[in-house]
């Protein structure tokens, strides 16, 4: 597969936004609030790309679906919890808002993606 720009390449992209995320809570003041919602915050986030590679190595077509709808409703989970980190971290809400944008738009590649193989 040709890769036109890393901005395609989702294996890359949604690595990134796993990373993205683990270097940001790891400079956040965790107190007995914000420790659950960033261990959450970093299994959904850091799921998608899991599931994506999944997704890559899947032995159906059915498979592939299945681990793509996955990554769809872990985005959809990430942006709720980074709604919650807001709540938390007010501080840090432009660049919650920031990671929260990238959350939207693999929510929606992901979503055409899932729609286009049911459509098939």
């Amino acid at each position: 597969m040709n890769k036109l720009s890393n901005n395609y390449d989702l294996e890359e992209r949604t690595a990134k936004f796993g990373e993205n995320i683990i270097r940001f809570c790891k400079k956040l003041k965790q107190d007995s609030i914000s420790i659950p919602i960033i261990n959450q915050l970093v299994r959904s986030t850091t799921s998608i790309g899991a599931n994506y590679m999944e997704a890559n190595g899947a032995s159906s077509r059915k498979d592939f679906g299945n681990k793509t709808f996955i990554c769809k409703k872990e985005s959809q989970e990430t942006k709720h919890w980074l709604r919650m980190m807001a709540v938390c971290f007010p501080n840090n809400k432009g660049e919650i808002r920031l990671l929260w944008k990238e959350a939207q738009e693999l929510t929606l590649i992901f979503n055409k993606i899932t729609s286009s193989i049911r459509n098939k």
